[in-house]
């Protein structure tokens, strides 16, 4: 179960980020760190001074959104609460961790914007985030691989993963479906996300899903190098 001393407020952050890095094989800490930096809510518009909207907990931006359209993605999908927002986030910055350029946490931050100005600050502050976010997943998990931002096998583990497939389309609930359980229990099981993201069901569940996530907390990195 996920610990017990999560305050409301942030639950469904914390719950939807790490199921997503289980999912994805994107460091736990990292999703918490840029979910934390956002800092978004459902339902949420953020207006730009370029006319674009930053919109949900994850406040992805209008014009990114219109990507996803050959998917039947769209605003509202990442607008509603629950954890779709939150997969598509982690399947967002793993392609940016496998497939940019730069150090580990120059590519996360090109989830925020590739200008430089813009993500070197974004760079920074999910640094910290990062570092927090690590300190309190080890304190409540075993947490699978710590690994560093001066080794290579950093970016090569996460591109070597398997879950590289977009969202996966929340699965039809009951009432009774189970909050995401997280164990420590090691498992060589992982799941993999199917080739073509699609919108989530209008009646899907805010943070009660129905998804058994694979039996350890994605790995966590350090920003102490």
């Amino acid at each position: 179960m996920m610990p017990a001393d999560i305050p409301p407020a942030i639950r469904e952050r914390v719950v939807c980020s790490v199921a997503a890095a289980a999912k994805y094989a994107v460091p736990a800490n990292i999703i918490l760190a840029v979910a934390q930096r956002e800092g978004g809510r459902p339902g949420q518009w953020v207006r730009n001074t370029n006319a674009t909207y930053d919109i949900g907990a994850m406040q992805f931006n209008t014009a990114y959104i219109r990507t996803l359209a050959r998917y039947g993605i769209g605003t509202g999908d990442v607008a509603k609460a629950g954890c779709f927002s939150f997969d598509l986030a982690a399947w967002r910055l793993r392609g940016h961790i496998k497939n940019d350029r730069g150090d580990i946490w120059t590519r996360v931050a090109n989830y925020h914007s590739r200008t430089p100005r813009h993500n070197a600050p974004y760079r920074a502050a999910i640094m910290i985030g990062a570092r927090q976010w690590g300190n309190w997943l080890a304190a409540r998990f075993h947490t699978y691989d710590t690994l560093t931002v001066a080794t290579p096998q950093t970016i090569a583990t996460v591109a070597a993963a398997p879950a590289a497939q977009a969202p996966l389309r929340t699965a039809s609930l009951s009432p009774s479906a189970s909050p995401v359980r997280i164990t420590a229990k090691p498992t060589r099981r992982i799941l993999r996300a199917p080739a073509t993201p699609v919108r989530p069901l209008e009646y899907a569940a805010p943070i009660r899903v129905a998804y058994q996530a694979p039996g350890y907390v994605s790995r966590s990195i350090s920003a102490e190098q």
